[in-house]
């Protein structure tokens, strides 16, 4: 982590946000509203000759892989991260879905990672990797990697992770391993 000479004196706050944003996924979305779109046109104004069950299966092709691209990829948009004094709760999306809520009493450790790419995970979202555990990589960049009592891994991309894993680090203190927090 970097020295910050002022980061051990300042308060820590009780509820701590952090956000990571990945504007790549919108032309992703995108194409998927075309594929969308394209499904729409082709059931209201078809002038296929070659009869019904082409574009029957064109048109719910193209629907069916709009709604997959298009929601597949604004769920991903960006991750919301919430410490409070109990649990760190990630949450993806404009819909908070997929979410991942662990209280603090199941984390025995955080670090600060500065480079978290998606290459690394196998593509952006939510990835298990069985030697590298679980991830949520919305953009490439700093992360948090919470080491849980189990011996599992959880990694989020986060902004400010330094200040994050900072807290995490404090309030672990004060919390007893496997109790309700």
């Amino acid at each position: 982590m970097r020295d910050h000479p002022d980061a051990e004196n300042r308060p820590r706050p009780d509820v701590w946000t952090g956000r990571a944003t990945n504007r790549v996924q919108w032309l992703l979305a995108l194409v998927g509203a075309a594929c969308l779109a394209l499904g729409v046109e082709l059931a209201v104004d078809s002038a296929w000759t070659s009869g019904i069950a082409p574009l029957v299966m064109s048109v719910v092709g193209c629907i069916a892989a709009g709604l997959l691209v298009l929601f597949g990829t604004l769920a991903f948009v960006h991750v919301d991260l919430r410490l409070d004094k109990e649990c760190v709760e990630v949450r993806c999306g404009h819909v908070g879905l997929p979410r991942r809520r662990i209280p603090l009493s199941h984390v025995a450790g955080a670090d600060f990672t500065a480079l978290v790419t998606p290459r690394h995970w196998g593509g952006w979202g939510y990835r298990w990797r069985p030697e590298k555990g679980t991830a949520v990589v919305v953009r490439r960049g700093e992360g948090i990697v919470l080491r849980l009592w189990d011996g599992h891994t959880f990694t989020v991309t986060v902004d400010n992770a330094e200040s994050a894993v900072r807290i995490i680090k404090d309030r672990l203190g004060t919390i007893r391993p496997g109790t309700a927090g």
